[in-house]
């Protein structure tokens, strides 16, 4: 018998008393290939997570159930689209694990076609899906390569859409590395016992995220670039904030976001739903939608777990 099973004995004839286990955190990383998931990973190991990358499906309930006879308490995998045969089978999966007390936390790394494609150009490497088309177009000219390399991507959005409607997802398209690094660990903070809230701000000239939930247009609100006194500044710094707090239709606007996503987010918790992006654009992501990011975070963190996300200017 260990030292485990003597703690905290009854003493009544029943046999020790059990304390029950810390869960299993279990972060499921899949996306799109050329989307960061190797990022994330790495991320994730520095951060202390024990992590496998490009598990088989058919392997994830049995790796689970080692990991917690390790007493394992954090653990991170990755799986992309070479299991594309196997992969119908996860979000089954992952609720067979959720029943048995796993902390599920799925993440999903989306990225525009665009984007992708200048990833795989750019380093030469030939996407999971491409196969002998893409070996035949290698001779052939360029706009027929980038043409496969297009058709192999839409067959891979097809193939993760299921994985992709039960994650949070994350849009890769505009982010460095170490901004990837930083929001994912960010997000991996917050607690998993309640809905979490992330409020991101973005310019509608670098294109609207793709992970947005709800996105709202103020690109028709006063706009502080163009006085030259707070054109350098940000949303975040308090002669823009009082420029914008003063004006009746910022006000407005900030009411009618707050109200829209005060109504909607307990139906949204009681549809399980982990994590709600709302993204708020703007023609350049520095000031108006800055500000109205940094208002409903504040108004919103006593409620609810909230992040907020300035896709323009973190890392900067």
């Amino acid at each position: 018998m260990t030292s485990s099973d003597n703690a905290g004995a009854t003493g009544d004839g029943q046999g020790p008393a059990r304390v029950p286990a810390e869960p299993l955190e279990l972060v499921l990383i899949t996306g799109m290939s050329g989307s960061g998931k190797s990022v994330v990973l790495r991320a994730l190991e520095d951060a202390g997570y024990y992590c496998v990358d490009n598990l088989p499906p058919e392997l994830l309930l049995s790796f689970v159930d080692l990991e917690q006879e390790v007493a394992a308490r954090r653990v991170a995998i990755a799986m992309d689209v070479r299991s594309a045969i196997s992969l119908p089978q996860v979000p089954a999966q992952l609720q067979a694990l959720k029943s048995r007390g796993v902390q599920v936390r799925p993440l999903f790394l989306d990225s525009s076609t665009d984007t992708l494609v200048r990833r795989f150009s750019e380093t030469r490497r030939r996407h999971p899906l491409s196969g002998e088309r893409a070996a035949e177009a290698g001779a052939a000219a360029p706009a027929d390569r980038q043409h496969a390399l297009v058709d192999a991507i839409e067959l891979e959005r097809e193939l993760l859409a299921a994985l992709r409607d039960q994650a949070h997802v994350i849009d890769t398209s505009v982010l460095r590395s170490a901004q990837l690094q930083g929001y994912v660990k960010t997000l991996l903070s917050a607690p998993t016992s309640r809905l979490t809230l992330v409020f991101e701000s973005f310019a509608f000239k670098r294109g609207i995220p793709v992970d947005a939930d709800y996105a709202f247009d103020v690109r028709m609100l006063p706009n502080p670039h163009y006085e030259p006194a707070l054109r350098e500044l940000t949303g975040r710094d308090a002669p823009v904030a009082d420029f914008l707090r003063v004006d009746p239709e910022v006000g407005r606007m900030f009411s009618h976001i707050e109200r829209f996503v005060d109504e909607w987010l307990p139906a949204l918790a009681r549809d399980h739903r982990s994590y709600v992006t709302v993204a708020v654009g703007c023609t350049g992501g520095q000031h108006r939608s800055v500000y109205l990011v940094e208002r409903l975070a504040a108004a919103f963190a006593g409620r609810w777990t909230t992040l907020k996300r300035h896709r323009e200017l973190d890392g900067h």
